[in-house]
């Protein structure tokens, strides 16, 4: 059976499997993105990880690399200019991996890469239209049509993200303001909350991060419970917005802030019915993925290869 690596690249961790063409992960690794002080070192670090992998299962049928990563271009090899990575500028991933490796490699933008393990694995399969949206550092997102990602003329299609929710908002990684995902991710609700305890006159918390503001909006928590649903009302009209130029029959929500279940799902959803054109009301399902976050990146990637 032929087994591929696939990896995720994210702008706080990075993950990598080994994928069986039943969708098996059968060995798994991580490392943290920031102890890589460049993409060359980390580079060195998989391949030596992988070749001891392979000199245990000499048996092993490998057959190729595929990796997701933010910003990750499929026409060009290469990450162009990610904003929430520590690496800047275009790396050539593949030219990279295949000079040391020797395997086929294949990049394409994480949010693609994961919206492909959906499709092949997840809640997506046999759903040939769909929007996938990742919510973790940034918002990420995959397009797809006729069972087809959408990757346009140069690779990069389907930044939702950095759609302009509100103009000279708040500042964006990619340089911008007022990107969708300065407002709608696991990053962004941190600020939400500040500004809501601010505007009430609490003192702010440092340290509060996307787990603890769900923490204190379960324990009750007004402002807590408030910068979810402000999220969710930002996150519904963008979508709903969307759907005017994709048409899709569902949208599949992942990431690690959709471990807050419905007081994230209820506002969207309420919000997405509130604003979304008439003859699409109540015909989109708006749900989270069926895959285990670390799971559907990784499968994804690897179905760049064993899939191509």
């Amino acid at each position: 059976m032929n087994l591929a690596a696939g990896i995720d690249i994210g702008g706080t961790n990075i993950l990598l499997g080994i994928v069986n063409e039943s969708g098996k992960i059968l060995n798994r690794t991580s490392w943290e993105t920031s102890s890589f002080s460049s993409p060359e070192i980390w580079v060195d670090a998989v391949c030596k990880y992988l070749q001891e992998w392979l000199n245990h299962h000499p048996d092993a049928n490998f057959i190729g690399i595929g990796i997701g990563a933010p910003n990750g271009n499929i026409h060009s090899g290469a990450i162009e200019d990610a904003p929430n990575l520590p690496w800047k500028g275009k790396i050539p991933l593949v030219e990279m991996f295949e000079k040391q490796m020797q395997y086929k490699t294949q990049l394409t933008n994480d949010a693609n890469a994961a919206a492909l393990g959906e499709m092949l694995f997840g809640a997506a399969q046999n759903c040939p239209h769909f929007l996938f949206i990742t919510l973790g550092t940034g918002l990420g997102s995959g397009i797809v049509v006729d069972g087809k990602i959408v990757y346009g003329h140069d690779g990069l299609a389907g930044e939702i993200g950095h759609v302009i929710l509100f103009p000279d908002g708040r500042p964006c990684a990619c340089g911008r303001k007022g990107c969708v995902e300065t407002y709608c991710s696991a990053t962004a609700i941190k600020t939400t909350y500040a500004e809501i305890l601010k505007k009430n006159n609490l003192p702010e918390i440092p340290k509060a991060d996307a787990k603890y503001i769900f923490g204190r909006a379960m324990h009750g928590e007004k402002e807590a419970q408030e910068a979810f649903n402000q999220t969710g009302e930002w996150l519904g009209l963008i979508l709903a917005n969307s759907v005017a130029y994709t048409s899709p029959e569902k949208i599949i929500l992942f990431g690690g802030l959709t471990q807050a279940g419905d007081l994230l799902l209820n506002p969207t959803i309420r919000s997405f019915e509130k604003n979304v054109l008439r003859n699409y009301q109540n015909k989109i399902t708006i749900s989270y993925s069926s895959l285990p976050e670390n799971d559907a990146a990784i499968l994804g990637a690897a179905s760049l290869i064993i899939n191509a």
